[in-house]
């Protein structure tokens, strides 16, 4: 019987290269984002690549009762058979919190924070009937200190490395492993959705993973039982350091970089 992994904002970026990494290690894949074309492209190309069950759903993943209906058809076609649940789904938007569109943030939480938060406690049922399942929810390297001009973004980021962390705590002694992975920059259209202008574009650029290294990475330490999972030496430094260094100055040096370049 083959297992499942179910994963969000499937179509692009590092959700694609995530969906590619665990069908090649033999899971079928559940894919989920918002346009169908993409998604449907993808199921095809993994069945082809991988060998394995391949099945999606087309979802505004921002709308209120998306994580119910979301779990509904998890439940039609995996049911007993859901071992791993990748909350990737998100987006960041750049700018000064008073300047931007309380609407667009709002989108934003809903999608960083509080779809993960219903889609896992649908669906932790399903995971613990297994002999072993895992959550992985994709957060970021700005989960680690406070940035301004991505202030919403990061907060809502930190809520969500605390939150992993919280969870795995409480299931110590189930089958459920949870892993929070927190990438830096890296190739995907996330500056461009942020609405970042091209020299800070140009600039994240120059240090960017690519996905398919953050997805090996991010799943290697999914199925190996770790916490937190930074992919990249870089990365890892820049984190480490938000632990001993004054938060006013990692806050400065991050004001620096994003502020000065606000149109």
């Amino acid at each position: 019987m083959i297992s499942y992994a179910l994963i969000t904002g499937a179509s692009r970026g590092i959700g694609r290269a995530l969906a590619h990494e665990l069908a090649r290690r033999g899971y079928g894949v559940l894919l989920v984002a918002r346009t169908s074309v993409e998604l449907h492209a993808l199921a095809a190309e993994l069945r082809i690549a991988h060998g394995v069950p391949a099945a999606y759903l087309a979802l505004d993943l921002t709308a209120p009762r998306a994580a119910q209906e979301l779990a509904d058809w998890v439940q039609q076609r995996a049911t007993d058979q859901l071992a791993v649940l990748v909350n990737n789904a998100g987006f960041g938007l750049w700018g000064r919190f008073a300047e931007l569109p309380l609407a667009e943030q709002q989108q934003m939480l809903q999608l960083n924070m509080l779809l993960p938060v219903a889609l896992t406690h649908a669906l932790l049922p399903q995971l613990r009937q297994q002999a072993r399942a895992y959550i992985l929810n994709v957060a970021s390297t700005a989960a680690y200190q406070a940035v301004p001009t991505l202030a919403l973004y990061a907060a809502s980021k930190a809520f969500l490395l605390t939150f992993s962390r919280g969870l795995r705590y409480e299931l110590q002694g189930t089958p459920v492993s949870v892993s929070c992975l927190s990438p830096g920059a890296t190739a995907t259209d996330f500056a461009d959705r942020a609405g970042m202008n091209a020299a800070l574009q140009e600039t994240s650029a120059r240090f960017a993973m690519s996905a398919e290294d953050v997805a090996r990475i991010g799943v290697a330490g999914l199925l190996a039982g770790e916490a937190e999972i930074i992919p990249g030496a870089l990365n890892k430094l820049s984190a480490a350091l938000t632990r001993v260094v004054p938060k006013s100055l990692t806050e400065k040096v991050a004001a620096g970089l994003y502020e000065k370049l606000l149109k």
